[in-house]
């Protein structure tokens, strides 16, 4: 059930059978080469799609901004202030608990949100005492993190990931792009401003090789997340 397609009798007819919500959050940011400016979104909400599929859950409209100032020497990069990706995350969540939601279960596309999200995390348990939030990053797991080393190894890669290309493409197989990718393997290290990303990792890549993405490969890890992030909400709703 998705938020934005039902009516508001819907909302309060479903209220009456739980007090969770799906939150999709991502970013609008570079992805190397041949992977889309959407992906960070793009995957959480995949995956949120295939959770609807198997079980009676309601999904919010995805965040599709986030803190991504490090990549903003890219075009097509938009970023968010860390201070305003808390206060849009309060708000979201404040408005959502006026109704009678409870719980707030935030999947995440991107790393740069972990910070400013759960920050704004404590900012609502300052003033909701009833509210209980979870910010789940789908690519923290087991079994996706096992199954990129299997596939593709050291590979896989820290940005413009194997895997969350591979998902962005199964989620939108027409936007498939290819282009070409030198070193074959980006190089890695440590980085600080959006400046200095560019000039270490002047294609957008740190140790990938997305070039080896594909459709079934998404597939997979679109299950396997949804598999593991729909258990671990069903139990995030007795916290």
């Amino acid at each position: 059930m998705k938020l934005a397609l039902s009516t508001w009798q819907e909302i309060e007819h479903y209220l009456t059978q739980s007090d969770g919500i799906i939150i999709p959050i991502g970013s609008t940011e570079q992805h190397g080469p041949n992977g889309l400016i959407g992906t960070d979104t793009i995957c959480p909400e995949r995956i949120a799609e295939a959770i609807e599929q198997h079980a009676d859950v309601l999904v919010a409209p995805a965040i599709a901004y986030g803190m991504s100032q490090h990549h903003m020497a890219f075009p097509g990069t938009v970023t968010l202030r860390p201070a305003t990706l808390i206060h849009m995350i309060v708000d979201i969540v404040s408005s959502l608990h006026r109704h009678g939601f409870r719980h707030f279960y935030f999947i995440n596309g991107h790393g740069g949100n972990i910070a400013p999200v759960t920050t704004a995390f404590s900012e609502v348990y300052m003033h909701l005492d009833s509210a209980r939030c979870k910010l789940a990053n789908w690519w923290r797991n087991d079994a996706i993190t096992r199954l990129a080393h299997e596939y593709y190894g050291d590979a896989e890669g820290y940005h413009a990931t194997v895997s969350e290309v591979s998902l962005s493409y199964y989620a939108h197989p027409e936007a498939i792009k290819h282009a070409p990718c030198s070193p074959e393997v980006a190089p890695v290290g440590e980085i600080y401003d959006a400046a200095d990303f560019r000039r270490r990792f002047a294609d957008g890549r740190i140790g990938s090789s997305p070039q080896l993405a594909s459709i079934e490969a998404g597939r997979e890890f679109c299950e396997l997340a949804a598999n593991a992030l729909l258990a671990d909400y069903q139990s995030f709703l007795s916290a």
